[in-house]
């Protein structure tokens, strides 16, 4: 991790009607950090990911990516800056291979448009996605139809579809949604592997999941930032044990 900051947000809202779901939130993460927003449902953490991921355009506030203002430009704009996503609802090409999915993602930045070679050899984006599944344990399942894969799989191929691009900056909405409790280990573990060099957001509203991955913890409440630290300074927060953790860390 460094000093540089690679997001940050000023005063960042957004309303719907008379609803302020985001509220004059305040973020600065840095490269090769792993920032975990946690809160409550309700808490507005889902949609600070749309603002910051572009899928919204806030009401209020600014959001800069290494220094540029890319508040309110759309997603796939954010994304050609280097930031990918992965949703709580899994986003996969069910009829495809689980090689496929990933390939496809890889081929996207690799090449420019390329009428005459067939899109299957061309060596970068194969390579990439091979290494890819095995660093997500898929690579004996390389073969299969996304669809055949656990909830567990589709959720780790998902990632891997995300890192195809290799960005500096991604984004984890809920990766363990849906899983069983074995599943959700493996998947912290492999979040906390996949920390290593690299800028990572992940919303969460489970305390204890974040614990032993984050570097920092931001927790929201009512749109709001209660608190923003260490896990050990959220873990020993009076404010967030009252309001968020029912006085249990």
């Amino acid at each position: 991790m460094t000093d540089r900051i690679l997001l940050r947000t000023e005063q960042l809202s957004r309303s719907f009607g008379s609803l302020l779901a985001v509220d004059r939130v305040d973020v600065a993460v840095r490269e090769g950090e792993l920032r975990s927003i946690i809160g409550p449902n309700g808490a507005g953490k889902t949609t600070f990911f749309r603002l910051i991921s572009g899928e919204m355009a806030p009401t209020a506030g600014r959001i800069w990516l290494r220094g540029r203002d890319v508040t309110g430009l759309p997603q796939h704009a954010i994304s050609r800056l280097g930031v990918a996503k992965s949703y709580q609802i899994t986003n996969i090409f069910p009829h495809l291979t689980v090689f496929e999915n990933v390939r496809v993602a890889a081929q996207g930045p690799a090449r420019a448009f390329d009428f005459w070679s067939r899109a299957a050899a061309l060596p970068g984006p194969r390579e990439r996605a091979e290494e890819l599944l095995a660093t997500m344990g898929l690579a004996a399942k390389a073969g299969l139809l996304a669809a055949h894969l656990s909830h567990g799989e589709k959720r780790h191929l998902e990632l891997a579809i995300a890192l195809a691009a290799d960005p500096a900056l991604l984004l984890l909405d809920e990766p363990t949604a849906g899983m069983s409790p074995e599943e959700t280990d493996e998947t912290m573990r492999l979040i906390k592997r996949l920390a290593a060099g690299r800028t990572i957001v992940l919303v969460e509203h489970k305390m204890k999941l974040v614990m032993n991955v984050s570097d920092r913890i931001t927790v929201l409440h009512q749109g709001q930032v209660l608190a923003d630290g260490t896990p050990g300074e959220i873990r020993a927060n009076e404010l967030v044990q009252r309001t968020y953790l029912g006085a249990k860390a």
